[in-house]
């Protein structure tokens, strides 16, 4: 898919689901989001499309509301639209050089529409075709499109070959490969030119058994076993000192927004962190830790997911009354999740290097339990599962508007954290 205590409902309808999937660059660094609206009661209806119509105002509310900065970092959008939505009068108020129109491949191609889309050209938007699969309506309407998106379920990796050589006799438009779930499957898509990839095939790596971590993944996965253990001060100085690039990137982290909740503390010195954050704090800045590349650089998707995932974990938890005490333990659970990914190596080989408690590691790895039911619910909304979501969303006694409000919070918080650690 800011902090606020309702969300906008859809008159005659129920809440509204947000949802949102990375869409990466050839470098894996995102770039773009798609974001899905959806009503509770479209999920029981047959056609969802419908829907769309009736959301027109309530994806323009909400982006309004929440600001676009909040649920989309400093990336774009691209927005499922039908020929209504299209038509609507309403999307002409959200900002054109943010946002990308996804017509859905069933919308007939009309003369009304393509005059439409060449208005919406006129007024800086850029237009995108939604799971492409070439057909001689097209014709019309091909000159206006910027991204034709090929839906790796519906089109093979073995065909592809012959789709683009299909598609290049009629569009030079970027191409968007969706459904990419395999670090195989972005390869072989690359290597056909294609430059955008929405999936998470960042979050699915090619792991090695016995593939050792890199010095400073030692060091955090050390500070970590020491923080749940209580080392005093001196102690949690020594791995810091041994590796100064680790140092740095913790004080970047430590003085950025989104730990300091807006107020500048300038932190200069290591003790000062350790001092200052205290250890529970720290621990979690250990964790975000683990995903910063070697080069240093954190604003990579794997840290935008992972960060979203663990901050909305522990926001759902604090939202519980019987469970606000299991708050940081639900973070833990959200950022382990994922640490497999960036260590490429298997996720049972890394939990057993760090002395966390069995029960989040069987939350991690095995969906018990409360925090594994959180996790649980984190991956559907990312998967656009919302039915399921919303079962389990009412189990918790939570209703949709109060989990999409903490929804957004989880990523403005995110985003901050991506922006300031990088400024």
């Amino acid at each position: 898919m800011s902090t606020a205590s309702t969300v906008t409902e859809v008159s005659g309808k129920s809440e509204i689901f947000l949802g949102r999937q990375p869409i990466l660059a050839l470098d894996k660094n995102t770039v773009a989001y798609e974001l899905l609206f959806r009503s509770e009661d479209s999920l029981l209806e047959a056609d969802v499309t419908d829907d769309l119509l009736s959301t027109s105002t309530v994806i323009v509310n909400m982006l309004s509301q929440f600001g676009l900065d909040n649920v989309l970092g400093s990336c774009d959008a691209f927005i499922n639209v039908s020929a209504s939505l299209l038509m609507s009068e309403t999307i002409e108020l959200l900002p054109p050089e943010r946002i990308i129109f996804e017509i859905l491949e069933d919308v007939p191609i009309s003369s009304q529409l393509v005059e439409r889309c060449i208005e919406l050209k006129g007024r800086g938007f850029r237009l995108a075709i939604d799971d492409f699969v070439y057909r001689a309506e097209y014709d019309a309407i091909l000159p206006l499109i910027d991204y034709l998106k090929v839906d790796l379920e519906i089109t093979s990796i073995e065909s592809l070959p012959k789709v683009i050589a299909e598609i290049r006799k009629h569009s030079n438009a970027i191409l968007l490969a969706e459904k990419v779930e395999l670090e195989t499957q972005y390869l072989a898509c690359k290597d056909l030119g294609f430059t955008l990839f929405q999936g998470y095939f960042f979050a699915h790596p090619v792991v090695i058994t016995g593939k050792k971590p890199q010095p400073n993944q030692i060091s955090l996965m050390r500070i970590m076993g020491m923080l749940i253990g209580d080392a005093n001060v001196s102690e949690l100085e020594v791995p810091f000192k041994e590796s100064p690039t680790l140092t740095i990137s913790l004080l970047r982290l430590v003085n950025s927004v989104a730990v300091s909740g807006g107020r500048r503390q300038e932190i200069s010195t290591l003790r000062q962190a350790i001092v200052i954050l205290g250890q529970k704090q720290l621990l979690r800045w250990v964790q975000l830790l683990l995903y910063v590349s070697p080069e240093g650089n954190i604003a990579n998707s794997l840290m935008q997911q992972v960060s979203n995932r663990a901050r909305l974990m522990e926001l759902i938890a604090n939202q519980l009354d019987n469970y606000k005490a299991t708050g940081d333990q639900a973070f833990m659970v959200g950022m382990l999740s994922l640490v497999h990914a960036v260590l490429k190596t298997p996720q049972e080989e890394v939990l057993a290097q760090i002395a966390i408690p069995e029960t989040l590691k069987l939350a991690i790895t095995k969906r018990e339990g409360l925090l594994g039911q959180l996790l649980n619910l984190t991956e559907m909304i990312e998967k656009y599962e919302f039915e399921a979501a919303g079962a389990a969303i009412h189990e918790l006694g939570m209703s949709v508007s109060d989990f999409t409000s903490i929804q957004l919070q989880a990523m403005q918080w995110a985003n901050e954290l991506n922006k300031q650690a990088n400024d």
